[in-house]
């Protein structure tokens, strides 16, 4: 099969997948998900693989869960489970003209997977307060749909070249402050509440208010999907070096393993997990 030349209902992805405990993690409580679908089938992907795009939609999420004991683990995983179970219905509503927005889907989404985190949360003791962040692309031809809650990371480099964009907005008061110049990157790594989530999915948040927005995929485009574990461990600048090298320097064979990997050897204190994912 000829390889697509253009980004349009004719395009397709590329992508990869990377995770790690860390250092100091007993045990990962990231998750991260790859998934190909329409309204009757669903396709889970493996860590690197590349596909057309014309007829079916893909969806990449990260998770990073949080608990006692093993209930991190757990919400990270239920939240990955939903995406798989609830995505395509929206594909087969879409085409029996029920679409009520990428948005709206998204939303619904979102809640749902906080509504059954609440309920394991409150039937089983071991499970009390169990959260997890949740950062989802959404890939239809020539669209990235995205949701995004906590502190997981969504990055946005253009085809066209320039500076890597965050589109995710960290859930933090020291995102806050970041993202309204009161403090540069490098006092937002070190400050000690950097960690302290505002919002999440499950445990005590009673109400379910994702970031969601839209941007236009064209070839060579590239999207990272991240927990803070990456993001302890490498600056901004370094995920650009590394994501898309000055020449002669060339790209790893798996991004996302190289980000992980080298996220890990500078700091590793946290689980750490990449998604990169590229238009072609």
């Amino acid at each position: 099969m000829d390889k697509p030349k253009h980004t349009t209902p004719a395009g397709g992805l590329k992508w990869f997948g990377w995770t790690d405990r860390g250092k100091v993690r007993k045990n990962n409580e990231d998750s991260f998900l790859g998934l190909r679908f329409d309204a009757r089938d669903v396709h889970h992907l493996g860590k690197f693989g590349e596909a057309p795009t014309s007829s079916m939609d893909f969806a990449f999420a990260v998770s990073d869960g949080m608990g006692g004991a093993m209930a991190g683990e757990l919400a990270s995983r239920i939240a990955v489970e939903k995406i798989t179970k609830l995505l395509p219905r929206s594909f087969q509503q879409a085409a029996q003209g029920l679409d009520s927005g990428r948005a709206d889907v998204l939303g619904e989404l979102f809640t749902q997977i906080h509504r059954a985190l609440v309920y394991v949360g409150n039937a089983y003791d071991e499970c009390a307060g169990m959260e997890t962040t949740l950062s989802l692309c959404w890939f239809t031809p020539g669209w990235m749909h995205y949701g995004h809650i906590g502190d997981s990371r969504i990055y946005y480099l253009p085809a066209q070249g320039g500076e890597i964009r965050q589109l995710s907005q960290d859930d933090t008061h020291v995102g806050w402050l970041f993202r309204n110049g009161q403090i540069n990157e490098r006092e937002a790594r070190a400050h000690p509440r950097r960690n302290v989530l505002q919002k999440a999915l499950g445990g005590g948040n009673q109400f379910v208010d994702p970031q969601v927005g839209s941007v236009s995929c064209e070839p060579g485009d590239m999207f990272l999907l991240c927990t803070d574990g990456l993001t302890e461990g490498l600056y901004n600048h370094h995920l650009l070096e590394m994501l898309r090298p000055a020449p002669p320097a060339v790209r790893a064979p798996n991004p996302a393993q190289h980000l992980v990997t080298e996220a890990v050897k500078n700091d590793g204190r946290d689980n750490t997990t990449a998604l990169v994912i590229q238009a072609v």
